[in-house]
């Protein structure tokens, strides 16, 4: 039994060695808080902004999410909503009539035909960009659906601050809204560090216009009373 067991003593150490060198090193994400400054006309209120981090030396991870853009009191709630590539996209039905969300925008656009109150559909959005999200019955309700290449993700406050935990490594930090151009730039995290970028967005040149439905067609009057 002795001699058996000191047989079986180096083999437990070997196997403990292999285990540490197996566990994956954590690194402490550095946070990134900054803020957007947008110029605007007289009396406009700034859009909601999103801002994103890709990675500039390598690959963005892969890690899609699933969110959700409820329809409630002819509104969709959030108005505003960014997640990566390859995310669900929930559009629960909340209230007591029909709805139709569709979006002719974005390299997917997307009809999710009529259904009706307490009912849900869903979309998986796999390629990045821009989709204005709105119902074929009610022009009232528009929304804005972000979809980009990298986990780093996130929607400026009304203020516009913003924080997003990064990895150490260099970035491209992008802002946007439906109302201006991207703004990039390139910025540093570092473990232990914080990196506060200011970014600026122009809309002053912003002209809002009426969208359509569906079949590209203006909506008929009596869809504004409903």
């Amino acid at each position: 039994m002795l001699q058996g067991r000191r047989h079986i003593q180096p083999l437990q150490q070997q196997l403990l060695v292999v285990v540490l060198v197996l566990v994956p090193v954590t690194v402490l994400a550095g946070p990134v808080s900054g803020t957007v400054r947008t110029i605007t006309r007289a009396g406009m209120t700034p859009a909601a902004t999103v801002l994103y981090a890709e990675p500039i030396a390598t690959a963005a991870p892969r890690r899609p999410g699933q969110v959700t853009i409820t329809q409630r009191n002819k509104t969709f709630l959030p108005a505003v909503v960014a997640a990566p590539s390859g995310s669900r996209v929930d559009f629960p039905n909340q209230d007591t009539i029909f709805h139709n969300v569709f979006s002719l925008s974005g390299p997917e656009p997307f009809d999710l035909g009529l259904y009706r109150a307490g009912d849900s559909r869903a979309r998986t959005f796999t390629q990045p960009g821009t989709y204005r999200v709105f119902c074929n019955i009610h022009p009232q309700m528009t929304a804005l659906l972000v979809i980009v290449p990298t986990p780093h993700v996130t929607v400026a406050g009304k203020d516009g601050r913003f924080t997003l935990d990064l990895p150490p490594g260099s970035y491209r930090l992008t802002a946007m809204s439906e109302r201006a151009a991207p703004v990039s730039v390139e910025i540093v995290s570092t473990a232990g560090a914080s990196v506060s970028p200011e970014l600026v967005l122009d809309e002053s040149e912003w002209v809002a216009t009426q969208h359509k439905n569906k079949f590209g067609q203006d909506y008929p009057a009596a869809a504004y009373k409903r």
